[in-house]
């Protein structure tokens, strides 16, 4: 770290820690105080937001601040904030989600990982949800054309798995679900992994299903059963086809399968179903507990694809 960054760092601190530290200690007290004179029959006595001067004052510094190591430490420290539950409402109520916002614009990597951090930490809260989805189809389109497997990458990705988390907000995700296909095959273990994170939560979802079907998808996603694998990799990505499966109801959506084009999800697991020892390679496997996994997945695919032909 440069002497000017540490000196920022510096400077930063002492706006934050005369600030923020106090709002939380504040906070705390007050809520606790709350709790006693209610106990006793009285009410609270207004000092629940510690006059909230303490996270104003960060805020403040997010907002103003003209140095980007003194940006990152600021947004440090309303990320920590961000991560207590009374603290989520007092941010917003601030106006807070608007100013950290403004800040994905930036071109500084650092800073705008530490945004989204930000951003993670407060949208745990359903209103802060509600407001924040304006800013879902920016975040996703700055998480697929960000550097692979780099650190804006990963935390953008985290934010879309925690807005994802329930279905109210999935349907803006969908003409990117080929992309977040293209980030698992290409990506590295950490990025496979927070993308298959992110498409369970898809998957879980009927309404999700055809879209996750149409969407184009690496020919080398099938492959992945043939190689040494990460074993975690293969059974998440196993229960999201299962899960995509069993919502899709084959045999009663047959009449409308020439609907998805080729290269499309739905191809890949009707030639999973069609040639399965060639493209997954179940032997080839050497965990056990995957050739199982691979092995119930394909009958259960087929009871889904052919069920008259298995009676």
């Amino acid at each position: 770290m440069g002497y000017a960054r540490k000196v920022g760092w510096v400077t930063a601190g002492l706006v934050i820690g005369s600030g923020a530290c106090y709002c939380i200690y504040k906070l705390t007290r007050g809520r606790k105080q709350n709790k006693e004179k209610m106990a006793e029959g009285g009410f609270g006595n207004g000092d629940d937001a510690g006059d909230c001067s303490g996270l104003q004052k960060v805020l403040c510094l997010v907002e103003m601040a003209e140095k980007p190591y003194i940006l990152e430490a600021a947004l440090i420290a309303l990320g920590n904030n961000a991560a207590y539950a009374f603290n989520r409402d007092i941010i917003r109520d601030l106006g807070g989600l608007p100013i950290v916002a403004k800040i994905l614009n930036t071109q500084d990597p650092i800073v705008k990982e530490k945004a989204l951090i930000v951003l993670n930490n407060l949208s745990v809260n359903a209103e802060n949800q509600r407001r924040f989805k304006i800013y879902m189809n920016q975040v996703c389109d700055d998480t697929v054309t960000s550097r692979l497997n780099s650190s804006v990458q990963l935390a953008g990705l985290r934010l879309l798995t925690d807005m994802t988390v329930t279905n109210e907000y999935q349907h803006m995700l969908a003409n990117s679900i080929s992309d977040f296909f293209r980030l698992f095959s290409a990506g590295n273990e950490e990025t496979k992994l927070q993308v298959l994170k992110l498409l369970l939560n898809l998957a879980e979802n009927p309404a999700m299903t055809r879209k996750l079907l149409r969407a184009q998808v690496p020919s080398s996603l099938g492959s992945l059963f043939n190689k040494k694998e990460n074993k975690e990799i293969i059974l998440k990505l196993l229960v999201i086809f299962e899960n995509i499966s069993d919502n899709f109801k084959w045999e009663e959506n047959e009449p409308t399968q020439n609907q998805f084009s080729e290269g499309s999800l739905f191809f890949l697991l009707k030639e999973f179903q069609v040639c399965a020892d060639k493209v997954l390679g179940i032997e080839s496997h050497h965990d056990i507990l995957v050739k199982v996994k691979v092995g119930k997945f394909m009958t259960k695919l087929a009871e889904h694809m052919f069920p008259k032909s298995q009676e």
